[in-house]
């Protein structure tokens, strides 16, 4: 990748979204009714990719932007396992059995927080009441290794998952402390060698760049420790600092954040060393090896993304299952509600605990295409998109083209008739240069309190 021009990419730092849905979840509403959302599921044909929330965490790291509850107390965890299985109970009558289960994930929270038994059973009572795995699923789960043992491990073994993630951030000392995640590197090695052990091919680890007293410096050793782990995945997230939304947040020093430019030079050098240790850069934060599905998929044009990241498992409806957790088909997004007793209360009346949603207009479904295809694989098929929804490029998006024109002139993007290719330079502004098709970005205009910022 060319040098990186700091001056240049710390004008574009700005709010804005991540994308993993468009439209996104500050447009979700409660126009979207609970027989609106049943009858999507009703009707639904197309595969399942099923998620699962388990919220619970023992202590807070501060970084954190999930939907999480904070508890030592065992006896929350199993009440919350009946509700899962009763949510499941009512999801199995507006759902059509026979759909082919191509997806499944565990996330959290700390999913392993739970007690190996616990975790056998909510997978078996899925497994029973909506169908088995199909034999190519992808079946994952996002592990924090300080909660991880070979009893658990045995469970996931059983049950067919193949790709583990674990979380990591950083290796340093003194950021692990200033996040309130204290895990040293052989806490970390041990749980991915457990994995390994038990036959586990494709393991993905977490960083996050831009945490309280990281450097350029500080970051390149946790890189050398991480590439010692041999991971097929790896994921770099940008932190997403909104204090205004997590209230752990406010517990940094922001004078402590490195700046815009640090984190650049962060990314870049991060690409650079990666790329040369055999990992090659998978959309806008993740990197895999080679010989990796992921790979094969971006070259193809066929990468997907969703709420979990990048999936080669597009076109499959998204049940959410637990506290806050998101659906998605092709017209539309549901979400659960996020206060425990609300949701229990739904439960208990014999409603899935539906909250609010989406439905996607016409013009939400066709810059949706766009703007997923352009995150994905940084790049727009225009006559793809011109065949498959009727329209023609230039006239439709002719405000975006023109927003896009900054970006065509610093050789971050290239626009012809066919394509519009995103440099790899370009790549790192990849949200940025989203933007410009998203129609709801424009009252959002001077709003520092919507989105995490996109440098």
């Amino acid at each position: 990748m060319s040098k990186i021009n700091l001056e240049l990419f710390s004008k574009y730092s700005k709010p804005g979204p991540r994308y993993t849905s468009y439209p996104t979840a500050l447009e979700f509403n409660e126009d979207f009714s609970y027989s609106d959302y049943i009858k999507f599921l009703e009707e639904g044909k197309d595969k399942l990719s099923i998620y699962v929330h388990l919220p619970f965490c023992r202590s807070a790291c501060y970084f954190c932007g999930c939907n999480v509850v904070f508890t030592s107390k065992e006896s929350k965890l199993s009440q919350y396992v009946e509700y899962l299985k009763k949510e499941i109970d009512i999801l199995a009558n507006h759902i059509d059995k026979s759909r082919e289960i191509v997806q499944f994930h565990f996330g959290g929270g700390t999913p392993t927080y739970y007690k190996a038994h616990e975790l056998d059973e909510i997978i078996s009572y899925i497994k029973l009441k909506l169908g088995d795995f199909s034999e190519d699923a992808e079946v994952s789960v996002e592990i924090d290794p300080r909660f991880f043992n070979e009893e658990q491990m045995r469970v996931f073994k059983k049950h067919g998952f193949n790709r583990i993630s674990f979380g990591v951030q950083d290796f340093d000392s003194k950021v692990q402390e200033a996040i309130h995640r204290v895990q040293p590197y052989d806490i970390t090695k041990n749980a991915v060698d457990l994995a390994r052990k038990y036959g586990i091919n494709s393991i993905n680890t977490d960083l996050i760049y831009g945490l309280p007293y990281q450097s350029l410096e500080s970051f390149k050793k946790t890189l050398e420790q991480i590439v010692t782990l041999e991971p097929d995945r790896l994921a770099v997230f940008n932190y997403a600092h909104v204090p205004w939304l997590k209230k752990t947040m406010r517990k940094f020093d922001e004078t402590t954040l490195p700046s815009p430019a640090e984190k650049l030079k962060i990314f870049q050098y991060t690409i650079d060393f990666l790329t040369a240790n055999g990992l090659e850069m998978i959309g806008m934060d993740h990197f895999a090896k080679p010989e990796d599905e992921l790979f094969s998929a971006i070259k193809k044009g066929e990468l997907h993304r969703n709420f979990q990241g990048y999936t080669t498992k597009g076109g499959s409806n998204l049940i959410g299952i637990g506290l806050t957790s998101i659906g998605e088909g092709k017209r539309y997004y549901a979400q659960n509600r996020k206060d425990m007793k609300s949701y229990e209360e739904a439960i208990s009346s014999g409603k899935l605990p539906f909250e609010k949603g989406v439905v996607l207009s016409e013009d939400d479904y066709i810059r949706k295409s766009v703007i997923m295809e352009l995150m994905a694989n940084f790049s727009i098929d225009i006559k793809r998109v011109e065949a498959e929804h009727k329209i023609d490029f230039f006239t439709y998006f002719k405000e975006a083209i023109k927003e896009l024109k900054s970006f065509e002139n610093e050789d971050l993007i290239t626009i012809d008739k066919e394509h519009l290719r995103v440099s790899e330079t370009g790549t790192l502004l990849i949200r940025n240069i989203a933007m410009p098709f998203d129609a709801y970005m424009e009252k959002y205009f001077g709003s520092k309190k919507s989105f995490s910022k996109t440098v």
